[in-house]
């Protein structure tokens, strides 16, 4: 790793004398970064392991026919109800329908609704939250006192009553979770920009005579949206959660729709015979929610650290 040596005029509180030099470590480079990342995912068995959930769920959502070829909506009757198998890894439900197939395709509905809550919460609450740490005095109150009220509902709640006045539908129900995650995105996008605005290079480029607009898109958005980034990655697992709790309610796609929130709901009625009915969606659901959570915590802190 390069070093900066630098002299210092006078002693510093460790006792190092006049004109001596002293040893800074520079930032590593890109290049040295991703030759410490084998070494980084080699001592964390668990991050490799929610990665490649990941990736099993990502291929499901935009290629399903790789992992599952079959018809999720054809089944045969007379293999109705059986547990699993090597011909039926996740088993059979009412209809005869493989299970396993079901929920492959169903991640592509699904995840598709995340994406979208997660793309409304994002750019809807990060405006609002740079607006506000941008702008500051009344128009910072005005918008915080908006956000305040969007925390003091349950997010659930405020879900079904938007959810109620769209109407039911895939996209309405992901648009409804996404509103329902604004005020956290917003909090965390004000208090970057309230920290970045009042750092050096950016009173430096007011100094200077920069137009406001061209400072906050060059200065302060780039520098602020790291933490908001982050969150966006919780908030994914989040997400997965609150689309398949309203599709568990009924307020997603219509059957014969594979959700995972309605797999879940169809095979309640035979959860004391055919236990896997409900189980392997609520595994594949759980699975991926952690996968997500541990991502996030490694990209909030553990690579900054280890770098």
């Amino acid at each position: 790793m390069t070093e900066l040596l630098i002299r210092e005029g006078t002693p510093d509180s460790s006792g190092t004398a006049p004109g001596s030099s002293v040893a800074l470590p520079t930032p590593p480079t890109r290049r040295e970064r991703l030759r410490r990342l084998p070494r980084f995912l080699g001592h964390r068995p668990g991050l490799v392991v929610a990665s490649l959930v990941v990736l099993l769920v990502l291929v499901a959502a935009f290629a399903p026919g790789v992992l599952a070829p079959g018809d999720p909506n054809v089944g045969v009757v007379a293999d109705k109800l059986r547990a699993p198998s090597g011909a039926h890894w996740f088993g059979t439900d009412y209809l005869g329908r493989d299970v396993y197939t079901r929920v492959v395709h169903g991640a592509s509905l699904s995840l598709q609704a995340t994406v979208i809550a997660v793309a409304v919460a994002l750019v809807v609450g990060g405006l609002l939250g740079l607006l506000a740490g941008f702008v500051g005095r009344w128009v910072d109150e005005a918008l915080m006192r908006v956000v305040d009220v969007l925390l003091s509902i349950p997010a659930i709640l405020l879900s079904l009553a938007l959810i109620t006045a769209l109407g039911y539908g895939t996209i309405k129900v992901a648009i409804a979770v996404g509103v329902a995650s604004v005020a956290n995105f917003a909090r965390v996008m004000r208090a970057e920009t309230m920290r970045i605005r009042r750092s050096t290079y950016v009173e430096a480029a007011r100094s200077v005579g920069t137009r406001w607009y061209v400072t906050l898109w060059r200065h302060v958005l780039p520098n602020a949206a790291g933490p908001v980034l982050v969150l966006a990655v919780l908030e994914f697992g989040l997400a997965i959660l609150a689309v398949s709790s309203l599709s568990f309610l009924g307020y997603g796609a219509p059957p014969p729709a594979p959700e995972w929130g309605s797999l879940i709901a169809e095979g309640r009625n035979y959860l004391a015979t055919s236990w896997w009915l409900c189980a392997m969606p609520g595994l594949t659901i759980a699975a991926t929610v952690l996968s997500v959570n541990r991502i996030s915590r490694a990209l909030d802190g553990e690579w900054s650290r280890a770098r």
